[in-house]
């Protein structure tokens, strides 16, 4: 990336585009000083990394004009995008069609970073949007909560996909916990999906119902760690690798390999410290995907667990 000019607007040159950004030096993380023009470099230096897991999926994105200090709001559909922003029309299960934000190159990238500050993703593509590749467990405290006791709860999520077939992925948040996940093969829908994440969260809380809850209505979760699987419903998103959040300390959802678990928190790494980690370490969820596992035949394996502890 090459900024032409400092001034408001900013011109910013990425690979033969140009991006015009509005306000470079508006401060988008007041507790950090950190500038829309910070954000948008930091985007564009994680991009090698950050699109393998974008590519393909139709984005929401979460925007903060007057930074996070002020109300923000989620986009899902394209509005007055350059010609070269790829879209896709994708069927509404009302019936009738809308249109979608897709990111499958740097130039895209920054160009959304010149208007959002979080990027989610949906677990499936565009070439398959009825069978998600992805399923996803949510560890989401209500507050802040000890990083053991969160660790514990990955460990135990991680433990469960291993016993039924699947491969577990970690990452930290950026916010209050973490995200536990495997690759799916697509040979399931959307249903069944959800129904074996759902399945996966009831078999953990069971271990701890003091600590870990699945219940769907806050008033009735009592202050336990919600296990949440509603990422796995058609339409639903979760927050994509390496993207920012917009809480205080600009804290960036990070891939981490198991063995580093036991060192971490939710929002351990920052706008200031990925662009290091990247310089000594590889994407620990490259490759993810040939990991690709069956969610009907995990189903099966589940069950059987469930029963020998007497859960139906």
């Amino acid at each position: 990336m090459r900024v032409m000019a400092r001034s408001r607007p900013a011109e910013i040159l990425v690979e033969g585009r140009t991006v015009i950004l509005s306000h470079p030096d508006k401060i988008l993380y007041p507790g950090e000083g950190i500038t829309k023009i910070d954000v948008v470099a930091y985007y564009e230096r994680v991009a090698p990394v950050m699109l393998p897991h974008l590519a393909g999926r139709p984005l929401t994105l979460l925007r903060h004009p007057e930074g996070i200090d002020q109300p923000g709001f989620f986009q899902k559909h394209p509005n007055h995008f350059p010609s070269w922003v790829e879209t896709i029309t994708m069927p509404k299960s009302s019936g009738g069609t809308s249109e979608a934000i897709v990111c499958e190159d740097a130039a895209t990238l920054v160009y959304l970073a010149a208007h959002a500050l979080e990027f989610h993703i949906r677990p499936a593509t565009v070439d398959d949007l009825a069978h998600p590749d992805l399923v996803v467990v949510d560890i989401d405290p209500p507050g802040p909560a000890p990083a053991p006791v969160l660790r514990r709860i990955a460990r135990l999520a991680g433990e469960v996909f291993r016993a039924i077939g699947l491969t577990p992925f970690v990452q930290a948040t950026g916010g209050r916990g973490f995200h536990v996940l495997a690759p799916l093969d697509r040979s399931a829908g959307f249903d069944a999906v959800r129904a074996l994440a759902g399945d996966i969260a009831s078999l953990l809380a069971a271990s701890d119902p003091d600590l870990l809850t699945v219940q769907q209505r806050i008033d009735r979760r009592g202050g336990r760690i919600f296990l949440d699987v509603n990422r796995n419903g058609r339409g639903q998103t979760f927050a994509a690798p390496y993207t920012l959040r917009a809480r205080p300390g600009a804290g960036v959802a990070t891939p981490l390999e198991w063995a580093e678990l036991a060192r971490a928190t939710p929002a351990g790494h920052t706008i200031a410290s990925i662009p290091r980690r990247l310089a000594r370490k590889a994407d620990p969820w490259v490759g993810l995907a040939a990991d690709a596992g069956s969610a009907l035949e995990a189903r099966e394996r589940l069950a059987g667990i469930r029963a020998r502890v007497g859960l139906r």
